[in-house]
């Protein structure tokens, strides 16, 4: 089934979105690779296909190995590979994206303040919610990724 083309149906919506995305891509003090990194992970939860693509070529443009990429579903399990602050953005951007269940509980929230300032963690909670609407909206209105079959 073909789906709408979201960015041509409703370029203002696109456009507020966008300006959203663009805030905390460029107007944050929060590295570039910790954005993507969390772009990544809500993405994985969300199951954006179009978006993994995107922001696991982002990652591996700034830098981060293939062997630690792979494993970003269960950085949990390989924590190692992570610093501190990439550890607390994962775990803050795991309890925002589940909200529902977790209702971003006061033991989450301590631990993300324990690793950002107060405007950072923010500027984080700001960068998961801009993911979590664009997921949005890549999955219901299905989205391709950029990958090609193999050759």
């Amino acid at each position: 089934m073909n789906r709408a083309n979201w960015f041509t149906v409703s370029p203002e919506g696109a456009k507020a979105l966008g300006g959203l995305h663009h805030f905390v891509t460029t107007g944050t003090a929060l590295p570039a690779k910790l954005v993507h990194l969390v772009f990544l992970r809500v993405s994985q939860m969300n199951g954006c296909a179009h978006c993994i693509d995107i922001h696991s070529r982002d990652l591996i443009k700034a830098g981060m190995s293939i062997d630690t990429l792979v494993l970003v579903p269960v950085w949990h399990e390989a924590a190692y590979l992570f610093t501190d602050q990439e550890r607390a953005a994962l775990a803050w951007a795991e309890e925002v994206t589940r909200v529902g269940e977790t209702q971003a509980s006061d033991e989450a929230y301590a631990a993300a303040a324990g690793a950002f300032s107060e405007k950072d963690l923010v500027d984080l909670t700001l960068t998961i919610a801009a993911m979590n609407a664009i997921n949005r909206m890549g999955v219901s209105f299905r989205l391709k990724p950029r990958a090609r079959p193999d050759q």
